[in-house]
């Protein structure tokens, strides 16, 4: 396996591509400060992602967008490129934090939610500060027990 320019990728279908894996976790929840630094990168198959300088890889901390398949500790790859519309998963920054929402518009009003109907929606002009960062392309997710013996 080896890595080109994105120019220089051939069109076999079988090339990768390095997607840097950023700072901190990804928030599904209530952000918190505290949490470790990660930074690294991973290879992906270039047709995964289409726009490499713009696609990154986000840890996932906490259950709060179950409801979409995302879970504590999956991978969200995240294509700043996209632009987000009604029921996107989206990286959010809120109030200087970065997290993982569903957006939901209806009419002229935007809300962040979170993908659990136990937790609330906010309106993006309740908000402090908030804006969109990215969407969320796909995830990646274990399916063995993580930490078991030849696992």
């Amino acid at each position: 396996m080896s890595l080109h320019r994105v120019a220089e990728l051939p069109d076999d279908g079988l090339s990768t591509v390095r997607v840097p894996l950023l700072g901190q976790r990804l928030c599904a929840g209530f952000p918190s400060p505290a949490d470790d630094f990660l930074e690294a990168a991973t290879e992906l198959p270039r047709w995964l992602v289409p726009n490499p300088p713009a696609t990154f890889l986000w840890q996932i901390s906490g259950e709060s967008m179950r409801g979409a398949g995302i879970f504590d500790r999956d991978l969200a790859c995240v294509d700043r490129s996209l632009k987000a519309g009604h029921d996107c998963v989206v990286v959010a920054v809120v109030n200087g934090q970065m997290s993982i929402k569903r957006l939901v518009i209806k009419g002229n009003q935007a809300r962040l939610a979170f993908d659990n109907p136990d937790l609330p929606a906010f309106a993006v002009e309740d908000l402090e500060e908030a804006a969109i960062w990215g969407v969320v392309r796909f995830t990646i997710r274990w399916h063995l027990v993580r930490g078991q013996p030849g696992r």
